[in-house]
């Protein structure tokens, strides 16, 4: 990669998520809602071939957005997020009321998520673009971070 035309671009999203916190010793053990926005930050340099419709792109912004669309957004949107470790009882239950519940291997934390977000993004990118940052705000004063440049 030639450094000096490495670009970084960015797409953000938002969101509307409930989830539960098992165990947390907080009101957030309880079902709440948030409207979450993503923020995802890719890199590469612009490509530089005359005859590529993507001339100058490190990334096409619709290829990203198809991308989070798919994996995340349509997925996530409107859905009850669970640890599986939640009673059985109450997953059961909520399963026979309601159509958009997911459950995680692990309690879905901003932080958590972002880390399954990142192995699910990382999976779908293009070989020459690389993965920088992923933004996920779950409030007006909270959101969690991950820069590759830290891990």
């Amino acid at each position: 990669m030639d450094k000096q035309n490495f670009i970084r671009i960015t797409k953000a999203f938002k969101f509307e998520m409930a989830h539960a916190l098992n165990g947390y010793d907080g009101l957030c053990r309880n079902i709440h809602g948030h409207t979450y926005e993503l923020k995802v930050t890719v890199a590469g340099n612009p490509v530089s071939d005359e005859n590529s419709p993507k001339l100058g792109m490190v990334m096409d912004f619709g290829d990203l957005k198809k991308i989070v669309k798919e994996e995340i957004v349509n997925k996530y949107d409107h859905s009850l997020v669970l640890y599986n470790r939640m009673p059985e009882s109450l997953i059961t239950e909520l399963k026979n009321n309601f159509e958009r519940i997911i459950l995680k291997d692990y309690n879905p934390t901003s932080e958590l998520m972002l880390l399954d977000f990142v192995k699910t993004i990382q999976a779908r990118l293009p070989e020459n673009v690389m993965l920088k940052r992923l933004f996920l705000r779950e409030t007006t004063t909270s959101y969690a971070e991950w820069y590759a440049e830290d891990n």
